[in-house]
Formats: structure tokens, C-alpha cells, sequence
């Protein structure tokens, strides 16, 4: 819509603001007592059939009929037709009515019945003016295909597009249904600090921002690892925490800057227990959020029930690329590297190579949800290395629809060789990779007072949700995604 012609939309609309003031009806009314929402009544019409009912929601239509007219009211739940007449609500009433504009926030009440085509309306008796809208909806309400407008507007896209609200509300089913999973299982929530010290848990370029009266900077948290793990050590036996975190990245259909996380520690637990816990808790939610463990994702009927395929990283590498890690050299895991297409950087070792070919060749074949067990020592800092091939850690990463889900060890409890790999990520830092792991001495003064056996698992909480709302963008699923700055026009 031209800026012109949206000022003389404003303009209007005053103007009608204007003409009921004059007539004593203020624009920005009172609370409205709702006795039930717009769906209900569609769906419990045998039960509420000629019984009186009130709603408040948006006016979405309206359609004259002489001295009657019909339009639709919108609610969080759904819509519902409404009828008026003359003769039931008075020609001043009537008159009111017709000044409305698409997009007032209105407080009905009346009748339930059925028109003679079958659809479910309410016989409106009276009404109430709650909020005028002083902006149009777009011409078609149901058709703002605006990608950057509805993100950065996204009020407007909850208006005007049900499926957007749909997919929110779908979002909080699936929280408290995962939220009732961990609580059953005797898991304590807790909170941890988002403003850290030094930024822990993960290799990522954190946010920066200073505290003018401790006189230092702080981070924005990366992840939720390092806190939850002290209330271990502290003697709490099952701990978890759904948060935002926050890395400064680039954006991908997969990857915000902001984000939410579960993450759940468990002592006397390894990552096999935490498989078993994953896919039990996933399944679960879809069960009881969608009725399924069969989903359809991106046109792929997925199946959640578990178990899940299990397999090496080693093993699905060599699967997908022909290359087989079990017995290579770094020259010649270069050479494999260069032939596939695989980039990497000059210093890196034979697990980075590994770790670079599944990323690049495999992750997104891996539809069906897999395990990917036993990741390079490298690339798994806080993990515990398996005795017998301490190249390799006791990780996995959990995949579906080409996407990683979880990340999960059995936790690295040695301080001594937490600190010696916390070294090595400080060189890397030190040597210019800004998402290496800083050095976090309280973290190992709490390890060496002692962290008895623990498996951890973190789940993307927003790619969980795209999955089980058939999304295929990461901001469709977060309410206010962060944006780019708006043109000034």
C-alpha cells in the first residue's frame, strides 16, 4: 500500500474515531466479561444451540443486507459468523455498527443458531467498541506473504494469518509437554545467569556488554552448560533449564542469533541414557501434542517411535563419502578431503577432518531420526574420551529432517584433563578462532572439589518446534526473530 493512500486509510478511520466520540461511545473502551471463545461455539454448537454467549475479538468482515447485516469476529482460537438486525438491536445500534472499521476490536453478545447454509452465527443483541483500529489490515487479511514485514510486524501476522497463530500456540503445547516429561522424571528446573563472566559451554563468538558498576564487561550466554553442571557438583542429582541463548552469528534457515535451548544433567548417567531419554522425550511430545509419532516434515513421513537408528560418526562418514577414518593418516585424510570437495583449514587434525566431512557430506542426508555416536576428541571439549580410543569422546548428536537436535555427552568429571583441553582451545582462541572455548577456572575448582558420573543433553528447542510444526525456517517459529534495521523510506 502506497504511503499515500495508507494516510488517507489513518485519516478515515479518525475521522470515525471522531463521529463516535461525538455520539458519546469512546474509541478505547472497558474489559468485556467473554464467556467463550470463537471455536468453542463452532465446535459445541449442538450443545450452545439458541443459548446466549459473548465474545471479544477482531472485526474481520462485514456484509450489508439491507436492513441486516452479517460479519466475521476473530478470537485466538478461530472465528465465527455474526448477524444483526434493525429490528432486534435498534437503527442507532445499527448505524454504529455499520461505521466500523475492518480490524476493530469489538465485544458481542447474542444467540447461537445456524443460517439456512449451515453456518454456525451468533444473533448479536448487543455490542461494545473495545479498540479502534486506526491502521487497515492488508486488502486481503488473509494474504500478507510479506516475509520481511511479517517477521518485523509479526502482531500483524498473527491477525492476519490463523497458521501463524496456530504454530505459536503449538510452540507453548510442546514446552509444557516437555516441561511435564523431565518434571514426572523428578528433573528440578532452574534458572542460571544469562550475563556471564566468561561465555562457557560451547565454541561460539559470544555478545559483549559491560557492567558500568562492576566496572567489567560481560557476555551473553552461549549455553547453559557450565552453570547446570556446578549444581551437580553442588549435590542437585537431576537438573535442567529451557533459556535463551545467544550467539553473534549469521542467520540461516537453521541458525538465529537468539535462541532457546533445553539443557539436563543427570548423575549416574552416560550418553547412552541420555539417547534413551531423548528419543522417549521426543516421541512422547509428539504423541501428546499431535496425537503421532509419525509426523510429516518438508514432504517426508517421519517416524519418531523409538529406538532410533544408532550409528559412529566414523561409520556414517565412510556410509555417505566412501572414506574410511577407522585407519587413515592426516596426509591422506587431506588427500580424501581435497578429492570430496571437503573444505578445511591448514591446521587442522585428522578428527577436525572427520568432523568436517560429516557436516559437509552427511548431516543433511540424515532425514529419519539417527544418533551419531562418538565424536573427535577436538571438537567435544566437554566430553568424556572412551578409554580404549581416547581419539574419541562419549558424544552424540541426534538428527532429523537433516537437522541436528541434541548434542550429548557422557560429562568430562576430570579436572585435570578439563583443564588441559581448556588450554588447547585457549591456543586456538590465541591463534585467531574466535569461537574457541575460553579458560573458566571456577568451572574446574568446582570439578576438583568433585562431579560424580553425569550425563548431559542439550535440545535445539526451536528446531524441535519446526519439526513438529512442518516448518522449514527457524524465524517462523520465533515470535519477534531479530531483524536487520528497517529502511527509513
Amino acid at each position: 500500500m502506497e504511503k499515500q493512500e495508507l494516510n488517507s486509510f489513518i485519516q478515515q478511520r479518525l475521522e470515525n474515531l471522531k463521529w463516535l466520540q461525538e455520539k458519546g461511545i469512546p474509541g478505547f473502551g472497558e474489559k468485556f466479561l467473554r464467556t467463550h471463545w470463537a471455536q468453542q461455539v463452532q465446535d459445541d454448537f449442538n450443545e450452545l444451540e439458541g443459548k446466549e454467549v459473548s465474545l471479544s475479538g477482531r472485526l474481520l468482515s462485514k456484509r450489508e443486507h439491507g436492513k441486516a447485516m452479517f460479519g466475521d469476529i476473530s478470537d485466538q482460537s478461530g472465528s465465527v459468523q455474526l448477524y444483526l438486525r434493525v429490528n432486534s438491536i435498534g437503527e442507532e445500534k445499527f448505524e454504529i455498527f455499520q461505521s466500523l472499521d475492518i480490524g476493530d476490536l469489538i465485544g458481542i453478545t447474542g444467540e447461537v443458531f445456524k443460517t439456512r447454509r449451515g453456518e454456525v452465527t451468533i444473533n448479536v443483541s448487543c455490542f461494545e467498541i473495545q479498540a479502534k483500529s486506526l491502521r487497515p489490515l492488508p486488502e486481503k487479511w488473509h494474504g500478507l506473504k510479506d516475509v520481511e514485514l511479517r517477521y518485523r510486524q509479526r502482531y500483524l501476522d498473527l491477525i492476519v494469518n490463523p497458521e501463524v497463530r496456530e504454530i505459536f500456540m503449538r510452540r507453548s503445547r510442546i514446552i509444557a509437554s516437555i516441561r511435564r516429561f523431565l518434571d514426572y522424571r523428578e528433573f528440578l528446573e532452574v534458572e542460571t545467569p544469562i550475563l556471564q563472566p566468561i561465555p562457557g559451554g560451547g565454541n561460539a563468538r559470544p555478545f559483549v556488554t559491560h557492567h558500568k558498576t562492576l566496572g567489567r564487561d560481560l557476555y551473553l550466554r552461549i549455553a547453559l552448560e557450565l552453570y547446570l553442571k556446578k549444581l551437580i557438583v553442588g549435590g542437585f542429582d537431576r537438573v535442567y533449564e529451557i533459556g535463551r541463548n545467544f550467539r553473534n552469528e549469521g542467520f540461516s534457515y537453521k541458525h538465529s542469533p537468539e535462541f532457546t535451548m533445553l539443557e539436563l544433567y543427570q548423575v549416574n548417567t552416560d550418553y547412552q541414557d541420555m539417547m534413551e531419554l531423548t528419543e522417549n522425550m521426543i516421541s512422547s511430545v509428539s504423541q501428546e501434542v499431535l496425537g503421532s509419532q509419525k509426523i510429516d516434515y518438508q514432504g517426508e513421513e517421519i517416524d519418531l517411535t523409538p529406538p532410533w537408528k544408532r550409528m559412529t560418526m566414523v561409520e556414517v562418514v565412510k556410509e555417505f563419502t566412501g572414506v574410511d577414518f577407522e585407519n587413515i593418516d592426516l596426509e591422506t585424510a587431506r588427500e580424501k578431503a581435497e578429492e570430496k570437495g571437503v573444505r578445511i583449514k591448514t591446521g587442522f587434525s585428522l578428527g577436525e577432518i572427520l568432523n568436517e566431512f560429516f557436516e559437509q557430506k552427511v548431516e543433511d542426508n540424515l532425514i529419519q531420526p539417527t544418533f551419531i555416536m562418538d565424536y573427535p576428541v577436538e571438537v567435544s571439549p566437554l566430553a568424556k574420551k572412551i578409554p580404549d580410543n581416547p581419539d574419541f569422546t562419549y558424544r552424540f548428536e541426534g538428527f532429523i529432517g537433516g537437522m541436528e537436535m541434541a548434542n550429548a555427552f557422557t560429562e568430562l568429571n576430570d579436572p585435570i584433563d578439563q583443564r588441559e583441553r581448556f588450554e588447547k582451545q585457549v591456543a586456538q582462541r590465541e591463534a585467531g578462532d574466535e569461537e574457541a572455548h575460553m579458560m573458566d577456572e571456577d568451572f574446574i575448582r568446582a570439578l576438583e572439589y568433585g562431579m560424580p558420573p553425569t550425563g548431559g543433553l542439550g535440545i535445539g528447542i526451536d528446531r524441535i518446534i519446526m519439526v513438529l510444526t512442518n516448518t522449514r525456517n527457524i524465524r517462523e517459529v520465533i515470535l519477534f526473530p531479530p531483524m536487520r534495521p528497517e529502511e527509513k523510506e
